[in-house]
């Protein structure tokens, strides 16, 4: 496994990963690819920052994050389901804390409450749950 810097000529491939990411988690966002794309290219032209996780010369994830003050905010995080559960997810999340992340106070994000596997897997690497967000529609 490798992890590199995304650039911007990366908006593409994390777009449709992120797309990938949507349905996957049950996330209700409705932006297609192209829409993701353009959001993707300005967030990293602005705040944030984003590593690709690659396998076998193969692109196969990626993590995206903002430096907050008090702490490193993980935006996004996915690896391809084809890749899921060989450990992958685990080394690219110690290569984050080792590397990118390695000033970083704390690091936060958010799970959907109804993904278990996500929630499983945040805290078998370390993560504790801290709050909870709630809506009203």
């Amino acid at each position: 496994m490798h992890c590199r810097p995304a650039t911007p000529d990366d908006a593409p491939l994390l777009a449709a990963m992120n797309h990938r990411l949507i349905c996957d988690e049950g996330h209700r966002n409705t932006m297609n690819v192209e829409q993701l794309t353009e959001r993707m290219a300005n967030w990293l032209a602005g705040e944030y920052e984003a590593t690709v996780i690659e396998y076998n010369g193969a692109d196969i994830g990626y993590a995206l994050f903002r430096r907050e003050p008090e702490h490193v905010y993980l935006r996004q995080f996915y690896i391809e389901p084809a890749h899921r559960r060989r450990g992958l997810g685990r080394s690219a999340m110690r290569w984050l804390r080792d590397n990118a992340w390695r000033d970083a106070k704390r690091i936060r994000l958010d799970v959907l409450t109804h993904n278990d596997r996500a929630i499983a897997f945040w805290r078998s690497v370390g993560f504790v749950d801290y709050c909870v967000t709630m809506e009203w529609e």
